[in-house]
């Protein structure tokens, strides 16, 4: 497996050669470039690091080579622990520290783990700031501290109950209401720092929790990605349980899935639909989602009289064009929320706080009203790259091929057609291609998926 550097971070599988994987020495060597990087635009003295890790198996080990390569270069570091990635975000300006790292490949399998990299606003880094790391990286221009300049390491681990005092204390989060409501939701935890800090949060907002995969064990117990087709469990423990509905996080809780009432998904790309369009309905405002997101983000936007703009994918770009536009609100379809009157980036809790907020306030169920929303229904779907493959070849040939319809190359290619779209797009964490398609209903949606596949198949010669 290729080691992956994008803007996303520096992610790939445990064990294998040294540049061919996530090895020890790629940790260490990754861990140092962000360093240097960082005493490079530092005039100071001493810097100060927050670390965080989920719960995968290879946490502990990663976390140990990254602290201590930070301490060799003479930086601090504060210790969250077992965490979350937005409990990270929250924590690096809370500490005013110099910068953070999240230990987390996010909705990847175990065999897989990353450095997730932010700057001193506990956001993550530019392209522009992650080239440059990559080329410290490249020429190992380190310059390591002597044995009387070493960093210290500070350990915190109660982040996450103030990362959760942060969101009940959000104006728009109305804990009394929900409160009195006394929803049952279900929880699956994926058996990462979800099942930790979400059942919390829930509980101090009066609910009642059935916790499913909620032990920090590492052992995920379905792939990590929360789409449909892994949440078997959950679903049917929804009905079982006459829960209002259930939560599921990936190991690093930075996206967000429901599950209604009745069993069935609410479906991802409306998380951020349902949280918009209560915050909406409070302080109207714009919004903005990337370009795999639904349209329903921009229907919802419309009826409160916002403007509605679509990013890059890749959570950088999206809040690059929120601050541009002043977003109030935006995030991305994978269930990611960003809500920056907490901070700028994809926080599950927030999502959570003000979902129960919005639905508190409403005589409906789960399942009413994800049927109040625009009908939308996508289809995700990849293709494996192999190292022939030419990906650019590609994504030009099918570019020329619909060259009559409304088309977007800003981050792929974009197809759109009068009442469906299609975006092809080469992941920056994975070696596929992504082809998400939406329609009004799913069998137009896996129809334009199956042919545009067909054609990218027949381009390619596979």
């Amino acid at each position: 497996m290729t080691l992956i550097k994008s803007i996303s971070g520096i992610r790939g599988t445990i064990g294998g050669k040294v540049g061919d994987n996530l090895t020890p020495v790629d940790a260490v060597k990754f861990a140092s470039a962000y360093g240097t990087w960082l005493k490079k635009h530092h005039n100071k003295a001493k810097l100060n690091v927050v670390i965080g890790r989920d719960a995968r198996i290879s946490g502990p080990m990663i976390h140990n080579l990254v602290v201590n390569t930070l301490i060799g270069l003479g930086i601090d570091v504060v210790d969250l622990g077992l965490s979350t990635t937005p409990t990270v975000e929250v924590a690096v300006p809370l500490e005013k520290a110099d910068g953070g790292i999240i230990l987390t490949a996010s909705h990847n399998p175990k065999q897989w783990n990353a450095l997730k990299l932010l700057n001193e606003k506990g956001e993550f880094l530019s392209g522009a700031d992650g080239a440059e790391i990559l080329a410290i990286a490249e020429a190992e221009a380190f310059d390591f501290s002597e044995v009387d300049h070493l960093g210290t390491v500070h350990t915190h681990d109660a982040y996450m109950d103030i990362h959760i005092d942060e969101v009940l204390n959000l104006p728009l989060v109305d804990v009394e209401a929900v409160k009195k409501r006394k929803f049952k939701v279900v929880v699956d935890g994926v058996n990462s720092s979800g099942g930790i800090i979400i059942p919390n949060l829930l509980e101090q907002m009066g609910v009642e929790v059935v916790k499913l995969y909620c032990e920090p064990n590492g052992h995920f117990p379905h792939n990590p990605e929360p789409l449909k087709e892994h949440l078997g469990d959950i679903c049917a423990l929804v009905v079982q349980e006459k829960a209002d509905f259930g939560i599921v996080v990936d190991p690093d809780v930075d996206r967000l899935a429901f599950i209604s009432n009745d069993g069935a998904m609410f479906g991802e790309e409306y998380t951020l639909v349902a949280v918009a369009d209560y915050v909406l309905s409070k302080t109207p405002g714009n919004t903005v989602s990337n370009m795999s997101s639904s349209r329903a983000l921009r229907d919802i936007t419309q009826k409160h009289h916002g403007s509605y703009q679509a990013s890059a994918v890749g959570e950088v770009n999206v809040v690059e064009l929120m601050k541009k536009t002043n977003a109030i609100i935006g995030g991305e379809g994978n269930g990611g929320i960003i809500y920056p009157e907490l901070h700028y980036g994809r926080d599950s809790l927030v999502g959570v706080a003000l979902f129960l907020t919005h639905l508190a306030g409403m005589n409906q169920t789960v399942a009413e009203l994800r049927a109040s929303y625009p009908q939308y229904f996508m289809s995700k779907n990849k293709i494996e790259l192999t190292p022939e493959i030419d990906v650019d070849a590609i994504l030009k040939a099918m570019t020329e091929k619909y060259q009559h319809e409304e088309i977007s190359t800003i981050d792929g290619v974009k197809i759109d057609f009068a009442s469906e779209w299609v975006h092809l797009r080469k992941s920056n964490t994975e070696p596929i291609i992504r082809i998400y398609t939406e329609a009004p209903n799913q069998a137009a949606a896996d129809a334009l998926a199956l042919r545009i596949i067909d054609e990218i198949k027949a381009v390619a010669g596979i």
